[in-house]
């Protein structure tokens, strides 16, 4: 078992998931329960799926979760494009946000890297 708040990139990905809440309020009211929803359940499922891995019983089960949690880290980022290209946000918010979700993928692919070689 792991202690997940202990983990950077659990730690980073709540900070993340709090910018995408706080950055939804500056999109238009008729995208709250289209692209914005969405965004905001793709940023919460990736720290919740690394917690809850981490209570579970084997590396095996954590990494399944670290590969939900990679899997809405990466539906993050293409939603994070569409909403740019869609001019929902400008550039440098929807940058920053990728480079942050970008950040966190490569940090969870490797942390599952090591999980593999363990086992």
């Amino acid at each position: 078992m792991h202690n997940f708040e202990k983990l950077l990139f659990w730690q980073k990905s709540i900070h993340l998931a709090k910018k995408i809440y706080l950055i939804s309020h500056k999109i238009s009211s008729d995208e709250r329960f289209g692209l914005i929803s969405q965004m905001k359940r793709s940023a919460v499922s990736i720290p919740s799926n690394i917690a809850e891995g981490s209570g579970r019983n084997s590396e095996k089960e954590f990494n399944h979760f670290l590969a939900i949690a990679l899997g809405s880290a990466f539906e993050l980022q293409t939603q994070l494009i569409l909403s740019k290209e869609l001019e929902l946000l400008d550039d440098v918010s929807a940058n920053d946000l990728i480079a942050d979700v970008s950040e966190i993928q490569k940090m969870i692919y490797s942390f599952r890297n090591n999980l593999v070689k363990k086992s």
